[in-house]
């Protein structure tokens, strides 16, 4: 019986041991993935400068090429406009001669 009492006791310390050797590991292992996390965060964070420069100069480049965009088309509108002026300027001195030289002619 003694013999079955030290085997039980033994197995019991080895069990304990093992225990312990499983909480220990298991904290490293926490402060591990504790540690890992932080440098993951400190690297994400030091990135955070290039990732505000890269979208500003990607909404800087869409803005140019709305600007250039308006502009092409501003300046489609003002030759077609211009070009509309042009041909009605010839209409529009012959009725204002017409009006100088009879006002009444428009009743």
């Amino acid at each position: 019986m003694d013999q079955t009492l030290k085997l039980l006791l033994d197995a019991e310390m080895r069990a304990e041991q093992i225990a312990k050797q499983a909480d220990k590991a298991r904290e490293q292992l926490i402060q591990s993935a504790l540690q890992e996390a932080r440098a993951e965060e400190e690297r994400f964070e030091a990135r955070i400068p290039e990732l505000h420069l890269s979208f500003r100069e990607k909404a800087e480049a869409r803005a140019d090429q709305t600007i250039s965009e308006l502009k092409r088309r501003f300046d489609e509108r003002h030759t077609q406009l211009r070009d509309l002026a042009e041909a009605r300027e010839e209409e529009a001195l012959e009725a204002a001669f017409n009006l100088l030289l009879d006002p009444d002619a428009d009743d």
